[in-house]
């Protein structure tokens, strides 16, 4: 038998043998930071790992990070941001806002890999933040795409958001890419740095399956 046939076969009994369950529609954490959730569609996906690309220094991502944890609070669920570079500033936020936090504190970018395979494998938390924001890119480009591709099968089948923060694109499991595109100064501080915050949509799977089922219907 060729080669490729045996691939065929092979594949057909894996089918068999381990069934997918059936395609459902997206749902989505609602962060309730209409900057964010507008912008995405509805809120971060679940089940589904979210680029967040960065490519200016002084875009807000701290900040988004802080709204992220004040929201878990607000809404009373636990959010785990895994630090990629030991870099997050908790000053700002109340003891009762950070009670709903785990704080995995990384020296690199392997460590903060390796953290997101265990924590994306418990279904405790609605919200996993990954942060390699300040990690080299000689770091970054060192992680085989296959981690990515294992992590976004990990959290499939789960109700969680994974949120990744990064300086460049870099994740190709990402079923949503957005691009903060903001750039603050000292006059964006006096205001809500929130509002302030602007994200653009390179990638979305989402939209892409609307599409699909729309034209479906028609």
């Amino acid at each position: 038998m060729a080669a490729s046939g045996k691939i065929i076969d092979l594949r057909k009994l894996l089918a068999e043998r381990f069934p997918h369950p059936p395609a459902t529609a997206a749902t989505y954490l609602v962060t309730g930071l209409s900057c964010l959730d507008e912008s995405s569609g509805g809120g971060l996906p679940r089940g589904a790992i979210t680029e967040l690309i960065s490519p200016r220094t002084s875009a807000g991502s701290a900040s988004l990070i802080h709204a992220l944890v004040e929201a878990a609070h607000r809404d009373n669920y636990f959010v785990a941001l895994i630090d990629g570079r030991d870099s997050f500033d908790p000053c700002g936020l109340n003891n009762t806002s950070l009670r709903h936090l785990l704080w995995v504190r990384c020296s690199e970018a392997s460590e903060a890999i390796k953290a997101a395979d265990l924590l994306l494998r418990d279904a405790n938390f609605p919200l996993v933040l990954v942060d390699v924001m300040l990690n080299t890119p000689e770091e970054l480009r060192k992680i085989p795409q296959t981690n990515w591709y294992r992590l976004q099968r990990l959290i499939e089948l789960a109700p969680t958001a994974c949120l990744v923060l990064t300086r460049y694109e870099m994740v190709g499991s990402a079923q949503l890419k957005l691009v903060l595109e903001s750039s603050w100064n000292l006059e964006n501080l006096e205001r809500d740095p929130i509002s302030q915050l602007r994200f653009r949509v390179q990638r979305s799977r989402f939209r892409a399956e609307a599409g699909s089922q729309r034209l479906a219907l028609s």
